[in-house]
């Protein structure tokens, strides 16, 4: 299937998003043996200085989200529209907007990095970890938004397989990098950020070399400045903006949070937990990625017979997921755990405990994601927003700041459950809200 084929069954809209599915599973999988290595090999210590760097690593990336989901929804609803060129004039714009704001926001960084890393709550045991892996990071920055980027658009230009091969051969890299740079030449936690740079490089590079061909569906062009396309593109991608600059936030909290009740171990014990989290909701964010192309090409195209079908096939499919995820993850516990902690030692209780709160939040988590990604991709930044913001950092906040005192560190690992079933409520009221106006009721 492809975002023109006018043949939508469940099965062909399965096999379209599956691709984007499996990229991000296997992205969330690369990921998490990088951590595996650094916890098993470095230490304990490098895996909460990891954790101490994430908001910034997560903020700047948000901005290459908040353009690829912005822009890939205008270029997706151009071509529905039946203007090839100026989706791809638009397309080149974004990619370009979007490079040149990463270099300037990668020598901002490294100029402030080590001031912000103390503000982030690095302690004398964390600080030169966190030193050496952000500023690699930093330094591919720009790189590792463009590969961001080129993830979303390669669904809107009708290659998910191939947006899928270039994220297999990146964590490929990745992995066989971390076992030579920690485990042979043992560079330690600056060897995990080299490897995590150079395997988000190549599909960067891959992706770039793709869309350099003029004989391509969608391919780059001379662009045309418009202002209105980068605030478009901005406004319409805010929610996944938001969603990172949230997250961001948030775990800077949950790291405070556990330097007060548990301390070091405690950050150690929430990052190998949101290691975990990030594969048990990537094929959620997968599958979202996948459908929010179609959404907006048939959004563009006023068919609106594909649209009701798409909505309600999703909801269908994710309630599904849902509870199969939330049983998955009270299988997986033990060994996911294990992984980083080596056997059953203190830290491994810790974060068993806590995973097990935690675990509640992938009842109502993919319906919300779902929900934000699906406004994005009409158009409707504001609605989006508003969810995004809502379930990563206003009852965030509410619950990191109420929970605790009731619970103690129990309320610290009830936080993203309480936000997440709240924020479920104002979703569904939404979804129906706006059924009519969409034309998928």
């Amino acid at each position: 299937m492809s975002l023109t084929n006018k043949q939508l069954t469940l099965k062909s809209f399965l096999v379209f998003t599956f691709p984007t599915m499996i990229m991000m599973i296997f992205l969330s999988l690369y990921t998490i043996i990088d951590g595996v290595f650094v916890s098993r090999v470095v230490g304990q210590n490098a895996l909460s200085a990891i954790n101490i760097f994430l908001p910034l690593w997560v903020a700047l990336n948000g901005i290459a989200v908040m353009f690829a989901t912005g822009g890939s929804a205008i270029v997706a609803k151009n071509f529905g529209e039946g203007k090839p060129e100026q989706a791809k004039q638009h397309f080149s714009l974004i990619v370009a907007v979007t490079l040149a704001i990463g270099l300037f926001l990668m020598l901002l960084q490294l100029l402030f990095l080590p001031k912000l890393l103390r503000l982030l709550g690095a302690t004398d045991n964390i600080y030169e970890h966190a030193y050496a892996y952000g500023t690699i990071l930093t330094i591919f920055m720009p790189t590792t938004m463009l590969k961001s980027l080129f993830d979303y658009f390669m669904v809107t230009a009708n290659q998910p397989k191939r947006g899928l091969f270039y994220t297999v051969i990146g964590g490929v890299t990745n992995i066989i990098l971390d076992y030579l740079f920690i485990v042979v030449f043992k560079i330690g936690i600056a060897g995990a950020a080299l490897a995590t740079a150079i395997g988000l490089l190549v599909p960067a590079i891959l992706g770039f070399i793709y869309f350099m061909n003029q004989t391509n569906y969608l391919h780059f062009t001379k662009p045309k400045l418009e202002w209105s396309i980068i605030l478009k593109s901005m406004g319409n991608g805010s929610s996944e903006m938001v969603t990172n600059l949230s997250s961001s936030v948030t775990t800077l909290l949950f790291n405070l949070a556990m330097l007060h009740y548990l301390g070091e171990k405690g950050v150690a014990a929430i990052t190998i937990v949101l290691y975990a989290q990030f594969f048990l909701m990537s094929a959620y964010l997968g599958f979202s990625s996948g459908a929010a192309p179609l959404i907006s090409f048939n959004y563009g195209e006023n068919n609106h017979e594909n649209l009701r079908k798409l909505i309600r096939y999703s909801y269908r499919i994710l309630m599904v997921a849902s509870v199969a995820t939330f049983a998955l993850a009270l299988i997986l516990a033990s060994p996911l755990i294990k992984l980083f902690t080596g056997g059953k030692n203190e830290l491994y209780h810790l974060t068993l405990i806590g995973f097990n709160l935690f675990a509640i939040s992938f009842l109502p988590v993919g319906l919300n994601i779902f929900t934000s990604a699906m406004f994005t991709a009409f158009s409707n930044g504001k609605i989006s927003a508003f969810i995004s913001i809502l379930r990563t950092l206003i009852l965030v906040l509410v619950g990191i700041i109420l929970l605790p005192t009731l619970l103690g560190v129990y309320g610290v690992w009830l936080t993203i459950p309480f936000s997440e079933a709240v924020t479920l409520i104002f979703s569904l009221l939404l979804m129906k809200r706006y059924g009519n106006y969409y034309h998928y009721a």
